[in-house]
């Protein structure tokens, strides 16, 4: 039948793999949105500042480097203008020499000077850049050829004629020529050194910008640096040392201990999760000296048991015979030690119910009819006279049908007994995820919060507040609960008075 049983409650528990999923991610974004997220965010500030002053410095070198480039080139320019007026000088003195001698023997030496203007103004060209100086190096092209025509077809031939008027006019015409072009050469040279001029400004600007932000990076380096070390120690450093202080405490045996670290992150996470970890063993402690009790009590009560049910029954038979025959104060007597030895024998039951190991069969049952019975039984015993008693719900689980009767009996017997003549109690069966609750509650006294601790002793065995009460009702019902997988908790009714609740697992796999 177990086969069966899983195969069919197997899909039942598919679904909560989405749930656990859903859990995982948060929790993975709960720890990528604190710890790591400020950390990250801390060093990768940091690295941005250093990325971000590495730029500006090699920004600014690249900068300076055209700069520097540009100004070479410009620099060049005007050696080149300069060497181009002294070369056009030369080919005018060689002109002169020609006209001075009087013969050709140094168109040889004019020839050269020639080229080398030629070749000095092809440079120049290729150095300037403006509109400007492009138009000034054509005027001095123009005027270079010019100034050879002059020479060639005027000059010279003139010259070799003995024409001296003609030579002294073409002279004074080649003057003028060599002038413009001086004026030229000299234009070039000013806007060369003015833009040299502005060069060395905007370098001195981008140096001064640079270094003025890289000072600022790397001054805001250090207080960035600061303000991490302390987000580490606020967000770190702390809630370890918490942590590890809970930890020691609860090393030593506090099992009060409680770590208070709020927040979202993994730190949160962990306390939360120390927390309830020690709550589990707070929880797991008590059980286990609960379940030490009872193993006492039932030792004990496996060995005295026995003998103390054989001379209760005598003393019981007597009572009852005697009981018969006796008339007025005696009757009255024996009615009270009857009364006395039926209570020592349901002591001796209590007990042997815990010394008794409980194993539960997997059988259905059916706990609103178990209610409905109890609360039959109950009426023909008259123990609910003049108690309002209201059932509502329904819900099966796997147990055993008179252990669960048992626990539902004492419940609804206690709550009619705290509600007393006149009172309510309310029994609601439902269910609640994987388990079913019988939910017992009366308009009594309820349980006060000042008797804080006589709550936390109402399971124990022999602690009771009634005063004929043996004790041994609500801790029996607990072992028999857990027996079953689930547990019975102490409350306040919505009546007003006390609220007892036992829940039990639906089926045997969900106890596991």
């Amino acid at each position: 039948m177990a086969i069966p049983l899983r195969a069919r409650t197997a899909p039942q528990h598919r679904p909560d793999a989405h749930p656990q999923a859903r859990r995982r991610r948060r929790w993975a974004w709960s720890a990528w949105s604190g710890t790591s997220r400020r950390l990250f965010l801390a060093f990768g500030s940091l690295v941005l500042i250093f990325a971000a002053a590495a730029y500006f410095a090699l920004a600014g070198m690249t900068r300076a480097e055209a700069g520097l480039a540009r100004t070479r080139r410009y620099e060049e320019g005007v050696r080149l203008s300069l060497e181009l007026a002294s070369a056009v000088r030369d080919q005018y003195a060689h002109q002169a020499h020609t006209i001075i001698i009087g013969d050709q023997s140094h168109l040889g030496f004019y020839r050269q000077a020639e080229e080398r203007v030629l070749a000095l103004t092809g440079e120049v060209r290729r150095h300037a850049e403006r509109p400007e100086e492009k138009e000034w190096v054509e005027e001095i092209e123009k005027a270079s050829g010019e100034l050879d025509q002059i020479f060639r077809e005027r000059i010279v031939p003139a010259v070799v004629a003995g024409q001296r008027a003609d030579v002294q006019a073409q002279h004074a015409r080649a003057q003028l020529v060599v002038s413009r072009i001086q004026s030229r050469a000299e234009l070039l040279v000013e806007d060369f050194e003015q833009a040299i001029d502005q060069l060395s400004d905007q370098l001195e600007a981008v140096r001064a910008r640079t270094f003025r932000w890289i000072l600022i990076l790397l001054v805001g380096a250090p207080l960035l640096a600061a303000g991490v070390g302390i987000t580490i120690g606020n967000s770190i450093a702390r809630p370890v040392k918490r942590l590890q202080e809970g930890a020691a405490r609860l090393a030593a045996g506090d099992l009060e201990t409680r770590i208070e670290v709020e927040g979202a992150d993994e730190f949160g996470a962990l306390a939360r999760q120390f927390n309830a970890m020690t709550a589990a063993l707070r929880e797991h402690q008590e059980r286990l000296v609960q379940s030490e009790k009872l193993a006492g009590i039932g030792r004990l009560a496996a060995g005295v048991a026995h003998e103390i049910n054989n001379p209760l029954g005598v003393i019981l038979g007597y009572t009852r015979l005697l009981a018969k025959r006796a008339e007025g104060p005696l009757l009255e007597d024996l009615g009270v030690i009857e009364s006395e030895t039926l209570r020592c024998k349901e002591i001796v039951e209590g007990l042997l119910d815990l010394s008794r190991p409980m194993k539960v069969a997997p059988e259905r049952v059916d706990l609103r009819r178990i209610c409905d019975e109890v609360i039959e039984r109950l009426r023909e015993s008259r123990l609910l006279e003049g108690v309002e008693v209201t059932v509502r719900g329904s819900g099966e689980v796997e147990g055993q049908p008179l252990r669960l009767r048992q626990v539902v009996l004492n419940l609804v017997k206690n709550a009619a007994e705290a509600a007393g003549k006149g009172g309510r109690v309310e029994v609601q069966v439902r269910s609640e995820g994987g388990a079913v609750e019988v939910a017992v509650g009366d308009n009594g006294p309820g349980l006060r919060e000042a008797e804080a601790e006589a709550q936390s002793r109402l399971f124990e065995p022999f602690y009771t507040t009634k005063p004929t009460g043996t004790g041994l009702g609500l801790a029996v019902s607990r072992a028999i609960a857990q027996a079953h997988g689930g547990d019975v908790s102490a409350g306040r009714s919505a009546l007003g008075g006390a609220l007892f609740t036992l829940r039990v697992p639906r089926a045997l796999e969900e106890r596991a």
